[in-house]
């Protein structure tokens, strides 16, 4: 059944790449953003290697949402009164609610933004939706665990998150557990891991490796490079958020939504290296804040909703590279 699903935040990596396959399956997608943390002009200087790389790729998005007629409006949803009067002209099916700083770092360095973005946002869209009963899935994230105490985690292991990122997570989900408890709010909560894929800026790993391979720059790796991570194609991710959509069975019930396995970061290192032959790597200090980490258990999602991964990243990371490789190619020409 076709629905009209409302992106809060969607503009970002996740966001985008998700109204897209929306749109493809045959939903109706409206995204609402104020593209105050999706633009060129709020990331860290410090942190961006090419100015030009990162501004082609912002406006890549905007190009096939608007290929796909994906309606976009550009609006604050931290502003009460006029989200919610905009929320009560779309009447969604649906809300995913996106909006976030992400990227643990930033977070822990700006707690205030981090804040801002991520819970007052989502106060504003569980205000609306209580009243309405519309299905809000909220995004989460791996960190709401902090350190992994076994080799894989389920959904009902205890969180202990570290830093400002995770705990601000873990405070969402709270939140919109809590307006299911008194509102009897229909939700669902997804938590993905160590995401890569087409269009990212937001400097996770596997973006950071690519950039800098292609650009013969060195790469730095936290650690020894044997920390496990869930490594997670944007491919899988938004259709297992999609499957939460269609199916009865997602709602109030919470997901790890990534591959399934972990995977050490030298394995990524690896498949780089047989599309670039002489990177250097050098491996410095692990980060404070940084949990020890590994697989996310999926057999609650293959169960309730028929959601398994399609790519490892022998395929989808080396897809990604691909792609990466074609897009730069094509910028400086």
């Amino acid at each position: 059944m076709k629905k009209k699903i409302l992106l809060v935040g969607g503009c970002g990596f996740i966001g985008h790449n998700l109204a897209l396959h929306l749109s493809e399956i045959g939903h109706s997608p409206v995204i609402v953003d104020s593209l105050s943390v999706n633009n060129i002009y709020s990331l860290d200087n410090n942190e961006i290697l090419n100015q030009k790389l990162y501004k082609s790729i912002l406006e890549n998005r905007m190009k096939l949402l608007k290929e796909k007629e994906i309606d976009l409006i550009i609006q604050d949803a931290r502003n009460y009164n006029s989200i919610s009067t905009l929320y009560s002209q779309i009447k969604p099916d649906v809300i995913i609610h996106l909006a976030a700083v992400s990227h643990a770092n930033r977070s822990n360095k700006d707690p205030h933004t981090t804040f801002d973005h991520s819970l007052r946002t989502l106060e504003n869209t569980l205000d609306y939706a209580k009243s309405e009963k519309t299905h809000v899935i909220y995004m989460s994230s791996s960190m709401v665990y902090g350190n992994f105490d076994k080799q894989g985690v389920d959904e009902e292991i205890s969180c202990k998150p570290i830093g400002i990122y995770g705990t601000l997570k873990y405070a969402g989900e709270l939140m919109v557990k809590s307006y299911n408890q008194v509102f009897d709010l229909p939700y669902t909560i997804i938590r993905p891991s160590a995401l890569y894929g087409e269009r990212c800026v937001s400097r996770r790993v596997g973006q950071i490796f690519i950039e800098n391979a292609i650009q013969n720059l060195e790469i730095n790796i936290n650690g020894d490079g044997n920390d496990k991570l869930d490594f997670t194609y944007i491919k899988d991710l938004v259709r297992g958020i999609s499957y939460c959509c269609d199916n009865e069975n997602a709602k109030n019930e919470t997901f790890n939504i990534t591959f399934g396995n972990a995977r050490k970061i030298n394995e990524l290192i690896e498949i780089l290296k047989s599309e670039f032959k002489n990177i250097k790597v050098n491996y410095q200090a692990r980060e404070k804040f940084m949990p020890e980490r590994g697989t996310l258990k999926i057999n609650k999602a293959k169960k309730l909703i028929n959601f398994t991964a399609e790519y490892s990243i022998e395929a989808g990371y080396l897809e990604y590279i691909k792609w990466y490789k074609n897009f730069w190619k094509n910028l400086n020409n």
